[in-house]
């Protein structure tokens, strides 16, 4: 199969330099070029990667590039729209980060650019292709513990907002300025708008749809603008009900650029998922097992992950849906209801009060 001609925008999303090694590596892809967000970003890029033409725009590295067939959407969640419709107009398919956008109006506008122009529009939720999840899905379809009843998941991290400021903002990551709740200073666009991964999972395993959504913001461990720790309970139309985590519980240092010394507490993330059902339990921990060190700057403890690439299967699935002419498994209308559900966790945090889907 013909390697692929793919490129990167803007440089500033949190999972940027994950993409370094699988870009230069893999031999289904051919990486051509990066356009970044500012003169700092290029930096730390230029540092970082050697061989790879950078441009100050998109428009100019595509111009560029006409042989470009598909880019990496690695950039603040308001950026997406345009960036979307830019790509749209010239036939280029689209790998974008976890949030498409929070305005439905928006979202709607992908759908249907990306629907004329025929172009695959795949969201990374790596989660999807880690192993120990792979296994857990298969437990449940096997019916291991009985019908499933409940889903507990914690999609908890340190923050990335030092790193890559964007995520701070809530103008950037939520896409307007909206206040949590009366009385309170924050603004929508903080925690939950990082981690959709196990909102995607529970529709994917329960095979149903959010009911009903219960959400409690906690005081903030930091001093952001946003919520970063928070609590979102609930049912889904079939039944199974449901407690989800997803916070930025885990402390880190303040860095401009991630590294050894980045985590305080020992973990850098964790995301656990237990399955109840009729005949018993199955405890997950999607990232063990794991080595840690304190042999790093200030004596932090460090995790070091006995790392499951998630991302060879996520590329295997873009590039198969690129050649061939399929739609991924987490497509635009797919991955919908999982936006509209994580609105309906800010709706209720808002109101106080639960939340009919």
């Amino acid at each position: 199969m013909k390697p692929i001609k793919i490129a990167m925008m803007s440089m500033t999303h949190g999972h940027t330099r994950k993409y370094y090694q699988t870009l230069m590596d893999n031999p289904k892809l051919d990486w051509v070029a990066v356009s970044t967000e500012n003169d700092e970003v290029k930096q730390i890029f230029l540092n970082s990667v050697d061989g790879i033409p950078c441009y100050d725009s998109d428009e100019a590295m595509l111009d560029a590039h006409p042989e470009i067939e598909a880019v990496v959407l690695a950039s603040a969640n308001s950026e997406h729209l345009r960036q979307v419709k830019l790509c749209a107009s010239r036939g280029i398919h689209i790998l974008s980060m976890k949030i498409p956008t929070f305005d439905m109006d928006e979202y709607a506008e992908m759908q249907r650019v990306c629907k004329e122009a025929g172009v695959v529009f795949q969201i990374e939720l790596e989660l999807h292709y880690n192993p120990v999840v792979k296994r857990l899905k298969e437990l449940n379809e096997n019916k291991a513990v009985g019908e499933l009843k409940s889903f507990e998941a914690t999609n908890i991290t340190l923050s990335p907002v030092w790193a890559f400021p964007w995520q701070g903002v809530p103008e950037l990551s939520y896409g307007k300025r909206v206040q949590i709740k009366d009385g309170d200073a924050r603004f929508r666009g903080g925690a939950l708008c990082d981690h959709p991964h196990i909102f995607d999972l529970i529709r994917e395993m329960t095979n149903s749809e959010f009911d009903t959504i219960f959400a409690r913001v906690a005081p903030n461990l930091r001093d952001i603008e946003e919520e970063d720790m928070l609590s979102v309970v609930g049912k889904m139309k079939n039944g199974t009900v449901f407690l989800l985590d997803p916070s930025w519980s885990r402390t880190e240092a303040k860095l401009k650029v991630p590294g050894p010394g980045w985590e305080i507490s020992p973990k850098r993330m964790e995301v656990n998922i237990i399955l109840n059902g009729e005949k018993g339990s199955v405890m997950t921990d999607c990232f063990g097992p794991n080595l840690y060190t304190n042999a790093t700057p200030d004596s932090k403890y460090v995790l070091r992950y006995t790392y499951f690439d998630e991302w060879i299967g996520l590329v295997d699935e873009f590039v198969e849906c690129v050649r061939n002419g399929k739609t991924p498994k987490i497509n635009l209308d797919w991955h919908k209801n999982t936006i509209a559900a994580m609105n309906a966790c800010y709706e209720s945090i808002t109101t106080g009060k639960a939340v009919k889907l």
